[in-house]
């Protein structure tokens, strides 16, 4: 059984790019179809079709899961990302909410150590001799 990732529309993706803080430490990078930000090489907020996320500390967690319509973040059903949480859908009525959490976001992901890319396997076999 396959699982389809659910995609962006461009409403969707300019409504994301809106949220985004403007900082030179920050990139927009496709991912799976959709949007994530990065700060450190550290993504603090995403897009998944129609919804976005952040990453946050465990008591901020705590504190956005108490709003209603706040949920885990499950990119795949049953494989949450512990650290990310959805924000409200309809907090994307109200911008200054939903900017709130992503700034707390980004703080919080710029204090991280700067994420290390991994190395590349090396594919090429040896040649016996």
């Amino acid at each position: 059984m396959t699982y389809a990732m659910p995609k962006a529309d461009a409403n969707s993706k300019s409504f994301f790019m809106t949220v985004v803080p403007d900082d030179p430490r920050v990139s927009v990078r496709p991912m799976f179809g959709n949007l994530a930000a990065f700060v450190n090489g550290n993504m603090f907020f995403c897009l998944l079709g129609d919804d976005v996320a952040v990453r946050l500390p465990e008591e901020a967690r705590d504190e956005l899961l108490k709003h209603e319509g706040a949920a885990q973040f499950e990119p795949m059903r049953g494989r949450p990302m512990r650290e990310y949480i959805t924000i409200p859908s309809a907090w994307q009525e109200e911008p200054d909410k939903l900017e709130d959490w992503v700034i707390r976001s980004f703080s919080w992901a710029s204090e991280m150590p700067e994420k290390q890319p991994k190395p590349r396997k090396n594919r090429a076999k040896a040649v016996a001799g």
